[in-house]
């Protein structure tokens, strides 16, 4: 039994590695353009715990409105969820996020 496990997980570690790889060639003409990905991913990170709270009892409020408030931020539901569980690990954080929260929810 040991040594099925140690084969699959070689295995695994193989295909990961090759497929890791696996980069559509870039063409002469075209340049890649992630600047709309690396401005939300920024977008993420810059909201303090004071916004991502306003947001989340905006989204608790109008919970139908949910996709354009976050895309308003230029954030989305992944992103977002991301940014609350990083505030979450800072207590001093997670208390400010918090009051704003019921502040704004008020």
């Amino acid at each position: 039994m040991k040594t099925i496990t140690i084969t699959f997980a070689l295995c695994a570690l193989v295909l990961t590695g090759a497929c890791g790889n696996d980069r559509p060639a870039a063409t002469s003409g075209a340049a890649p353009a992630p600047a709309a990905s690396s401005q939300r991913t920024t977008a993420a990170a810059e909201l303090t715990p004071e916004q991502l709270g306003e947001l989340g009892a905006q989204i608790r409020k109008t919970p139908a409105d949910a996709q354009r408030l976050l895309s308003e931020r230029g954030l989305d539901e992944q992103k977002f969820e991301q940014a609350v569980r990083k505030v979450s690990e800072d207590p001093a954080a997670a208390k400010r996020y918090a009051e704003s929260y019921k502040k704004a929810s008020a």
